[in-house]
């Protein structure tokens, strides 16, 4: 049986990402997409649960964001940077809505 640990981290820049240190998750300030694509890598290897990443760092690698939006684990999830939102979060929430119920029943 597949064994994922509850710890969640949080990728970004450093100002957005270390209120979230507060809370007791881990955080990865980084704005390197090289680096970043490496963290995630690791987080998975690790069994996180969830990894928070910004709009902006999730905006550098969208194809490792694509890669484990179709894998159980680690959830990843787009938040919106201390400096405002893209709306690249909401975008993919109603794109896991559509996916998973087949339709867009909340952002019509």
């Amino acid at each position: 049986m597949d064994k994922t640990n509850n710890k969640i981290a949080v990728i970004g820049d450093r100002d957005s990402v270390t209120a979230f240190k507060a809370l007791g998750l881990e955080i990865f300030p980084d704005t390197n997409p090289f680096a970043m694509r490496e963290t995630i890598r690791k987080l998975a290897q690790s069994r996180y649960a969830v990894i928070l990443i910004t709009e902006k760092a999730a905006g550098e690698i969208p194809d490792v964001i694509a890669k484990y939006r179709a894998s159980a684990y680690p959830v990843i999830t787009v938040i919106p940077a201390g400096t405002g939102t893209t709306g690249l979060g909401i975008q993919g929430l109603k794109k896991d809505i559509e996916k998973a119920i087949g339709t867009d029943v909340i952002f019509k």
